[in-house]
């Protein structure tokens, strides 16, 4: 009861700040995450930090001394602790010491349902126990993690969360700042521009709608979405002037595929700080959030058409600024041409692909086998070590989203040959609008690890009837609530990894932390209405009056989120 009244104020405070007093964002969470953490008892603090870093044990054998684990362990044997699990919220108790590990053949002849299990990766280790097993589970946890709670228990509420806030400043600034210069040089050096013209000419007029989602998702993983948004909607005026209908069509179809790589594919903030706080490799959570996409989009394209179909925008009367653009956009559209100076299509999605294939042919390395080893196998190439440890380097992610955001300033340099004030002030605005999302991104960060720590990952796992399935939609379920009440997509995804981020990082969902990371992402798409500031940038450039937003884009946001569910739900039961 105790955690669930400390989790109901936390989230009270981030909510009503937003909406009644109008915080900002960062003020909203740094003052959710001092309540949370003067709440918490150390008791509580303690244990969820013990239980974050525990292996349950599988089977315990007590005439042998042995246990089975279900994974292999990384620290040497001796350095872990046997606990019994504390009941009632006590940390857990040290009880044994594992002594030496023996092989998992040796053991298995006592357990046959494991010589079945040809997919088994379990280890046996044998302990000494100090005192006689009590009644309880067992877990293993090693002796750093184990003094590490203690010591965290010792320290203060505020530094707590001071500390929580250093930690998650040093893991995403420098990839929030690489991905804001490459969204700034993508615009600047026209390169955004030839990737939507050029898809446009690729698949002509009359599938615009799937060049435009194609595009805006495409665009919408390095740039913010409201830019993207900016960048594509004069095409789609123009489009709508050509074609004489459609416009519609059109502007959905931009934010079918811009809005969901907002929530799904890093290096975007929100789906990048959900990957760190669940321990998901940035690797798997581009690849699951591109998949997921693809089936979201689709979802809110198939709307799309069917309320084309339906209903008409009529296309408003501009200002003079919005009349040029779209002129201009009327004009390229006609001869299928990119603005002077722009780079070509392939030199234009280098900043994009590059951060991908670096992190993924680096995810595919296993540094701890490099020892004596001088052939590698790398996606099935024989590469030397030397040549391996290279790519493991570069696929690093904060040095490949550098690596691509120096690309992404040479292309604006060598394309539109800015003076030195330009380039300076293209960077400053790049760096400036990354602080406001690193220290946005950091308070939830540190919300969240106070959350955890009032051990709300025990109270979700002792629900009855909790299955894999079942914690996806409440990730879902939960992140939506935030997103609705509140408007935000990024602030929703941040509470939402504070509420369930000790439940998956700790192992007790049962479920592959990227499944939960991506159910996240999908509930931060419904509800969009008039306190989500992506809904005034939709409504306002497009000519849509409130009544039409809630009525055209609002279902289809929350059409694609439930595809994207839906995806995520048949992965979890297909591929768990």
């Amino acid at each position: 009861m105790l955690t669930v009244s400390i989790l109901i104020a936390g989230l009270a405070v981030v909510i009503v700040g937003i909406l009644a007093f109008r915080l900002h964002a960062f003020v909203a969470l740094i003052l959710a995450g001092v309540l949370v953490a003067l709440l918490t008892p150390t008791r509580l603090v303690v244990r969820s930090a013990q239980l974050e870093k525990t292996i349950k044990t599988v089977e315990f054998d007590a005439a042998t001394n042995q246990i089975l684990v279900g994974s292999p362990l990384k620290k040497p044997p001796e350095s872990y602790l046997i606990c019994c699990d504390g009941k009632d919220g006590k940390p857990l108790a040290e009880i044994g010491r594992l002594v030496s590990e023996v092989p998992l053949e040796a053991w298995a002849k006592n357990l046959p349902s494991l010589e079945e299990d040809s997919n088994s990766t379990s280890i046996c280790y044998r302990y000494e126990l100090q005192e006689d097993v009590p009644d309880g589970d067992l877990a293993l946890i090693s002796a750093q993690d184990f003094k590490a709670a203690g010591d965290a228990g010792g320290k203060s509420f505020i530094e707590r969360l001071t500390t929580g806030l250093g930690s998650y400043c040093g893991k995403l600034a420098i990839l929030i700042v690489s991905a804001s210069i490459i969204g700034v040089c993508l615009l600047k050096s026209g390169a955004a521009d030839r990737i939507v013209r050029s898809t446009l000419a690729l698949v002509g007029e009359k599938n615009a709608p799937v060049a435009f989602v194609a595009s805006g998702f495409t665009l919408s993983i390095p740039v913010f979405f409201d830019t993207v948004f900016y960048l594509m909607i004069p095409l789609g005026k123009a489009l709508r002037l050509r074609t004489g209908n459609n416009y519609l069509l059109y502007v959905l179809s931009i934010v079918a595929g811009g809005t969901m790589a907002h929530s799904l594919v890093p290096p975007t903030p929100g789906p990048l700080f959900i990957a760190e706080a669940f321990g998901v490799p940035i690797s798997q959570m581009i690849v699951g959030g591109c998949v997921v996409g693809l089936f979201s989009s689709s979802v809110g394209m198939i709307y799309a058409y069917w309320a084309n179909s339906k209903y008409e925008l009529n296309l408003p009367e501009f200002a003079e600024h919005d009349q040029a653009a779209t002129a201009g956009a009327t004009s390229v559209v006609a001869e299928a041409n990119p603005a002077e100076g722009s780079p070509g299509l392939l030199v234009s999605l280098v900043p994009i692909l590059m951060p991908v294939i670096l992190i993924t042919l680096g995810a595919l390395v296993e540094s701890e086998k490099f020892e004596g080893v001088t052939q590698w196998n790398v996606a099935g190439i024989s590469v030397s070590s030397d040549f391996a440890g290279i790519i493991k380097t570069l696929g690093e992610k904060n040095l490949a989203l550098l690596i691509s955001a120096i690309f992404a300033v040479v292309l604006y340099v060598r394309s539109k040959h800015p003076s030195k004030d330009e380039l300076g002030a293209a960077m400053q605005d790049a760096v400036s609008g990354a602080g406001t999302i690193i220290l946005v991104t950091a308070a939830g960060g540190a919300f969240g690890l106070m959350m955890r720590r009032t051990s709300v990952a025990e109270l979700l796992q002792g629900l009855q009837g909790t299955s894999p399935v079942m914690v996806i939609i409440a990730a879902f379920l939960v992140t939506t609530a935030v997103r609705t009440a509140q408007g935000s997509s990024t602030v929703a995804m941040l509470t939402a990894a504070g509420v369930f981020g000790g439940l998956v990082v700790g192992g007790g969902a049962g479920v592959d932390p990227l499944y939960v990371a991506l159910a996240v992402g999908c509930g931060s798409k419904p509800v969009a209405w008039m306190n989500d500031s992506g809904f005034w940038v939709i409504t306002r450039m497009s000519g849509m009056t409130e009544q039409e937003g809630l009525k055209y884009v609002t279902p289809m946001t929350a059409f694609a989120a439930l595809g994207g569910l839906g995806a995520v739900i048949a992965g979890v039961l297909l591929f768990p």
